[in-house]
């Protein structure tokens, strides 16, 4: 199939070749057509896949059309997690949008409120915002959702992860009740079955890939560590291959990833930190810094594990493992991107990691390989889990406290309700 054959608009069409792209992906040759014929849907597919253009596309489409505008009322309204994504958002209306007069604007937290203000106070189409920010425009009046045609909640699986339930309802249920609504996700369980099944209205399900697949053409790698010091030797050594051209390093907390950061860079690296702690202005500097080449190695918390779309990343490097198996298939999904390859390696913790490693290796469904280094070989062997309760998989998350950008202050988001309706390694030496 071709993108002539969606029989898009001329300018979508002129916008689309620009960008180099001939022919859609699954996720968009499949939900394409749905959306355009006024279909709720439910989409799930794994990170990297074109979920953007599968929504955004048709979005253009029906706001080629103009119509005439309430100041603060658009008539479409993409919700997502994090200002990273938002802004990926932003930037992929722009470039299929630019031979369009398509009005839109941005809403995030950690802003200025005045050019908000400014964008919402005259007629606007297209808001892309995350929920804290446009919860407080809608309790202040200047954002009108009455008139919105569609309502699309990226990412939804995790705005729940990130608390942001009840805000995904509240402007749910200010929004007109005659809208299309598309729900796109990376997993699709019974909680997410549950919540389009009250937030949509007899959709259209859209599945392409597994929860638990990951990229093909990504290369996966272990390294089994014995403490932060042999971590950061090992880290010190990898880096050193030339072939690491562009590199995310996650780490678990902001405290360590700037503490990292100033590492690499007291090592000579051109390296930078991004985390939630960062104004808005100071992320958005960061990463045009990565996409421009001035830093080649960006030390993030995962606030970087969805969203971040930055050509060229080469490895992708966990420091730290994550804390939920799930975020790891995000994680190393910023690399090997638009049919690139790419190297993913995990440096693993004999003792305090081992029960994250069984339960990434369980979700993923195989055994990462291991390599070991000459003169960095661990001493440590990694410990086995104890039972059956520690190799839990799939989205259970940590409940607690999330720090989320809502009028500069923590939310303590309290635990969800449950919803009602072997082990092989294999050793490579390095020299």
């Amino acid at each position: 199939m071709s993108f002539q054959e969606l029989q898009l608009a001329a300018p979508i069409n002129k916008a689309i070749a620009a960008c180099g792209y001939t022919e859609p992906t699954p996720i968009q040759a499949k939900a394409i057509p749905e959306i355009l014929a006024g279909n709720d849907v439910l989409a799930s597919a794994q990170t990297g896949t074109g979920k953007t253009a599968a929504f955004m596309l048709p979005m253009l489409e029906r706001l080629s059309e103009v119509k005439p505008g309430k100041k603060g009322a658009p008539r479409v309204l993409v919700l997502t997690p994090t200002r990273e994504l938002a802004a990926q958002i932003t930037d992929a209306t722009r470039n299929y949008g630019k031979f369009l007069k398509v009005r839109s604007t941005v809403i995030l937290g950690g802003c200025a409120y005045g050019p908000q203000f400014r964008d919402l106070g005259r007629s606007i189409d297209l808001v892309v915002g995350t929920p804290g920010r446009l919860i407080d425009h809608l309790e202040r009046g200047s954002l009108d959702l009455s008139r919105l045609e569609v309502l699309i909640l990226d990412e939804a699986d995790r705005m729940l992860d990130m608390g942001f339930k009840a805000d995904m309802e509240k402007i749910t249920a200010a929004a007109s009740v005659e809208r299309q609504t598309l729900m796109f996700t990376a997993t699709l369980d019974r909680t997410m079955e549950n919540l389009a099944g009250k937030l949509l209205n007899n959709p259209v399900r859209v599945e392409i890939a597994g929860k638990r697949v990951t990229h093909e053409n990504i290369a996966q790698h272990l390294h089994v560590t014995d403490d932060v010091r042999h971590k950061k030797k090992l880290l010190s050594h990898l880096l050193k291959d030339r072939n690491v051209s562009r590199a995310i390093v996650f780490s678990a907390t902001k405290r360590g990833a700037d503490r990292l950061a100033r590492e690499l860079s007291d090592d000579g690296h051109r390296a930078a930190a991004l985390h939630g702690d960062m104004s808005q202005g100071a992320r958005n500097r960061v990463v045009k810094g990565l996409r421009q080449g001035r830093v080649n190695l960006l030390v993030a918390t995962d606030v970087a594990a969805r969203g971040l779309d930055v050509n060229g990343i080469s490895h992708v490097i966990n420091f730290d493992l994550p804390q939920v198996a799930e975020d790891y298939v995000h994680r190393i999904g910023r690399t090997g991107r638009a049919g690139a390859s790419g190297i993913a390696i995990s440096l693993c913790n004999a003792g305090d990691e081992a029960s994250r490693l069984w339960q990434i290796e369980r979700y993923i469904g195989h055994s990462l390989p291991q390599q070991v280094v000459e003169g960095l070989e661990p001493t440590r062997a990694l410990s086995k889990p104890k039972s059956n309760r520690s190799q839990n998989s799939g989205r259970g998350r940590t409940q607690g406290k999330n720090t989320n950008s809502r009028n500069g202050r923590n939310d303590f988001r309290g635990k969800r309700k449950p919803a009602q309706k072997k082990k092989s390694s294999v050793a490579v030496i390095y020299r």
